[in-house]
């Protein structure tokens, strides 16, 4: 999910533009150690070699000038090995500091691979993308006007099936007013979908229109194809085949964080900065409840894009984009199956996603060639001037 969503995924014509994409509707919606030599990174950023003094003053930036109370990166060159840096504090209460490729909740990331597991499937011929939702969940969508029987599998990966998004229902419109009251309330996937068939068409079928609707919807029908919860399929498909040691998908009802962490912080509409690190996964599901660290984000993207968890059909499929009008505010941003592209200013592009929870936010990357970065910090931005400086920070990762 991508609460107060300002998406940093893809890019536009310039590598540090201001691209609110208001991924999860109005509000502003609204979000490896495993790897063979981990190195971590100075902590001050005048020593070190180039690259490691540029991602830390990127880091020491977003806390010292942009305000976030914490900061980390997780760094994946050509040859595999993560370099790790931490900015700020994990806890303001006591100080301690950010821990080194921490767990945070990675919010919308989580569609990367929920798209993954349905490409999979579809590459065991039990799902066909261009079929109909229908065929595999009858009658869940009848009940969305007229075409609601003709969206496609491909379509909700895509985000254009004009499904409108369920979020600011459940937070009775005002998600900063209303979210600390219903942040421990649990809520079953029908809901999250129900509340968004009910809620106004913001883009028609066939257009881009991101909605995390389409990822509730997509969760349901892996659980129905499989007869598994959709979190055992994402843990054996995914975490377990490529080695994702600190990534998980929370148990039913389980708010905490488990392994080492900072804190996350969710700024109120009186402007109060409240500690949500806990909070009920459940509101995110399929659209974005999945927790990891910085470096198994890495980990994850290099596996996708080198074909190890899927095959070439279905990887051309995933990463056949189509033009996300909204996703930024310059244009030029593109949308596959659950990836997107964003430029860089040392040329080329990226594929990405990101994603923003109460209390996290994470942007991310990874090239053709290997490399490899995602930063997290423990808040939602909420000025411009931080949507950028976060970008910034991700395109110096990317090209130092």
């Amino acid at each position: 999910m991508s609460e107060h969503h300002v998406h940093f995924a893809p890019a536009g014509d310039r590598p540090a533009a201001r691209r609110w994409a208001p991924a999860l509707a109005a509000l502003t919606v609204a979000v490896c150690l495993a790897l063979a030599g981990v190195l971590v990174a100075p902590a001050a950023a005048g020593t070190g070699r180039p690259t490691d003094r540029a991602v830390q003053r990127a880091l020491d930036g977003l806390v010292g000038t942009d305000g976030f109370v914490g900061a980390l990166a997780a760094v994946t060159g050509r040859d595999g090995r993560n370099r790790h840096y931490t900015a700020g504090v994990a806890d303001r209460r006591t100080g301690a500091p950010v821990p080194v490729d921490g767990r945070v909740r990675i919010a919308s990331n989580t569609k990367m691979f929920v798209a993954t597991v349905v490409l999979q499937l579809v590459g065991e011929g039990r799902v066909e993308l261009d079929e109909p939702v229908e065929a595999y969940l009858p009658g869940l969508l009848t009940g969305f006007g007229s075409a609601g029987d003709e969206i496609t599998v491909r379509q909700l990966l895509q985000h254009t099936s004009g499904l409108p998004d369920y979020v600011l229902p459940l937070v009775d419109g005002n998600f900063a007013a209303n979210y600390p009251a219903v942040r421990h309330t649990y809520r079953e996937p029908r809901e999250l979908v129900d509340a968004g068939l009910a809620a106004e068409p913001t883009t028609a079928a066939g257009s881009f229109g991101y909605s995390n609707t389409n990822y509730i919807v997509a969760g349901l029908l892996v659980q129905r194809v499989t007869g598994r919860p959709l979190g055992e399929e994402i843990t054996r498909r995914i975490i377990d085949r490529v080695g994702l040691r600190h990534t998980y998908w929370p148990a039913l009802g389980d708010q905490r964080i488990h392994g080492p962490h900072p804190r996350g912080f969710f700024e109120s509409a009186t402007g109060e900065l409240i500690d949500v690190t806990e909070q009920e996964p459940s509101m995110a599901w399929a659209a974005g409840a999945l927790v990891s660290t910085p470096g198994d984000v890495n980990r994850f993207l290099t596996a996708l894009l080198a074909g190890r968890l899927l095959g070439p059909a279905q990887l051309r499929q995933m990463q056949t984009t189509v033009d996300a009008p909204g996703f930024d505010t310059v244009g030029g941003s593109r949308y596959g199956l659950g990836l997107a592209t964003f430029k860089l200013s040392c040329g080329g592009f990226a594929w990405s996603h990101g994603g923003n929870a109460p209390g996290y936010t994470t942007v991310n990357g990874a090239t053709p060639d290997g490399r490899a970065a995602t930063v997290a910090v423990t808040q939602l931005p909420s000025t411009p001037d931080q949507v950028e400086d976060l970008e910034q920070a991700l395109d110096t990762a990317l090209c130092h």
